[in-house]
């Protein structure tokens, strides 16, 4: 697979299922996605649908198989790299008629790709021997999109064998997926989500294939998901004196993004990506020393050249102008889109009746909710199936879900094994505590309202893959969770992939006609809404910690208006019309935050 890809955005991971099969849709065009490894048993499903799509054969890896999950993780992943590259040369194959896909490759190029130009320059020439030569080239330089994987960091639990011994650790879940990965056919990257796995990045060491070769090439490359700088800073480095290179760092936000929100302490995206922009090549050179010498010390060939180290960005953007501005002024190297690709079927897996309640969303249909048994904030969508299977189990007195897959076990409250805390064991046992603890009656209906809002994940996020390609005959349900971004209020419709694409590079609108701030703006909001909700439900009894995280938090958010208001001119240029507008979203949001730390002084 190749190491560059001619497009300057990714389809970033969705869910379980979203864009689990996302590059069988679109890595042919060029553009690159990413798949969850967190559900071995998805991916094993996938493998036999396609299988018998494609006519190949399929040997199942049962669970008694050993190694079960990394074999899973591996045979999916050399089959997507096979049908992949059998996709590309079929492509390469066919003429510049204007309905081919060859065709399609082209046209949703960026106008500033030198391969678009030439595109261009073989479509306007007359002279048929040019036109030849310049159409036998082109096909010679399509390269697919990167068949990326994820594995989230969090989602590592211990596995047993039948007897109810423990495994050794590398049987874990993220530890098998990284094995899964490394011994895959697939050249691409592994996106690190969700934080630091000491364990996992230790793993990293044991295989060749994410060190440099002698040329200073990597057959698999590593991404680190991102908040902040100094996430980043510290990652790379425990990476680097490892001997392994982060090739990317993928900066999102911490809370305008679909799924699981990891807020900052306040830090907002454009100060954070003005942070980068001014250490970024300090950093690789300080990661490079580190990683030479580690190099040197495992004796393997160091690159004489630092390893090139691209900065991406993602969550909320919505815009041609706002993709432009994050490349042109920060030196971003590319942008993730990910909510609004769930609204085209060619691109993501969204079951029909999920896909319509997408299209009709409404800005109050989407909110960060508490369903996530990680107990991390989770952007949702209302009135999913999954949420009314939920509360239908409450009101028949059956609260909780049957946990057959246990990727989100967490919880060793009642249990020596942890169990996930949106089961219906976890949930009895937690309900009996609360009954037995007489509480008064507003506690008490509190914090089961807290209890009963954990929703199952692991089925919920991978069930529109079931629903849509009839692949699942063992799943608990049919019901289905799904994780898009407060951004989804600015789509509604259908959008094929060329639509999408040419919006991201502003030659098409997929915008509806509700109002859009500009998205630094839309993510400050939701950090005032975030640090007003913490500071109501800490107010009664407010230690001296909490009060400083709040301070701090307060502190961070005015920084970054101010540091806003001084930007307004690059972000708008010489719309002035524009500037104002956006000065008097920031100005209500500084009032905002004033009136309510002055609530906090009066405590």
């Amino acid at each position: 697979m190749p190491q560059t890809t001619p497009h300057n955005f990714h389809i970033p991971v969705m869910g379980l299922a979203f864009s689990i099969d996302s590059p069988l849709k679109v890595a042919r065009f060029g553009i690159s996605s990413v798949v969850s490894l967190s559900d071995d048993s998805l991916l094993e499903q996938m493998r036999q649908h396609y299988s018998q799509q494609y006519g190949r054969p399929f040997i199942p890896i049962t669970e008694k198989a050993e190694d079960y999950r990394a074999r899973r993780v591996t045979a999916y992943l050399n089959l997507l790299d096979e049908l992949v590259t059998q996709q590309v040369l079929k492509l390469q194959q066919q003429d510049f008629t204007p309905d081919s896909e060859l065709t399609q490759y082209f046209e949703m190029l960026p106008d500033s790709s030198p391969l678009k130009q030439k595109y261009l320059e073989m479509r306007q020439t007359k002279d048929p021997y040019w036109k030849q030569s310049l159409q036998e080239e082109l096909c010679d330089e399509v390269v697919p999109g990167s068949i990326d994987v994820n594995i989230m960091t969090k989602l590592d639990k211990t596995n047993y064998d039948k007897s109810g011994e423990p495994l050794p650790q590398e049987y874990s879940d993220a530890l098998a997926a990284l094995r899964g990965f490394a011994n895959s056919s697939v050249q691409s990257s592994v996106v690190f989500s969700a934080g630091m796995n000491m364990r996992l990045y230790g793993y990293l060491e044991n295989f060749s294939c994410f060190y440099p070769n002698v040329a200073g090439h990597f057959e698999k490359k590593v991404i680190i998901k991102v908040s902040d700088y100094r996430s980043a800073m510290v990652q790379g480095k425990i990476l680097a004196k490892k001997g392994i290179w982060v090739s990317e760092f993928r900066i999102e936000s911490g809370l305008n993004c679909g799924g699981h929100a990891f807020a900052t302490d306040g830090y907002l995206i454009g100060p954070i990506l003005e942070e980068f922009k001014q250490n970024r090549e300090a950093l690789r050179l300080e990661l490079y020393s580190l990683f030479s010498s580690a190099l040197a010390a495992k004796n393997i060939h160091v690159p004489l050249h630092v390893p090139p180290q691209r900065l991406t960005v993602q969550g909320g953007i919505g815009t041609a102008d706002e993709q432009d501005f994050l490349m042109e002024h920060y030196g971003a190297d590319g942008t993730g889109w990910g909510t609004p690709f769930l609204l085209v079927p060619e691109a993501t897996t969204v079951d029909e009746p999920t896909l319509q309640q997408l299209v009709a969303a409404k800005a109050e249909d989407l909110f960060l909710s508490p369903i996530s048994p990680l107990g991390v904030p989770f952007n949702s969508l209302r009135n999913t199936s999954n949420e009314l299977l939920k509360m239908e189990r409450a009101e028949k007195g059956k609260p909780g879900s049957p946990c057959v897959k246990k990727h989100l076990v967490s919880s060793t409250e009642f249990t020596s094994e942890p169990i996930c805390t949106a089961s219906s064991r976890y949930q009895r046992h937690k309900l009996k505590q609360l009954q037995a603890q007489e509480l008064d009656p507003v506690t008490y209906m509190s914090e089961v309202t807290k209890v009963l809002a954990k929703e199952c994940l692991c089925e919920g996020l991978a069930n529109s893959a079931a629903q849509l390609y009839n692949i699942s005959k063992k799943a608990a349900t049919k019901a289905i969770s799904i994780c898009p971004g407060p951004n989804l209020a600015y789509f509604s419709g259908v959008f094929k992939l060329q639509e999408m694409v040419d919006h991201i590079y502003g030659k098409f609108n997929a915008l509806n006609n509700t109002y859009r701030p500009h998205m630094f703006v839309n993510e400050l909001n939701m950090y005032v809404d975030y640090w007003k909700k913490k500071k109501e439900e800490q107010l009664d009894t407010l230690t001296d910690k909490q009060y400083k995280y709040l301070q701090s938090f307060w502190d961070n958010l005015l920084q970054g208006i101010q540091y806003y208001k001084q930007m307004l001119p690059a972000i708008f240029k010489d719309e002035l019309e524009r500037q104002v507008i956006m000065l008097d979203e920031l100005l209500e949001a500084e009032d905002q935050l004033q009136l309510a730390r002055l609530e906090v002084a009066v405590q």
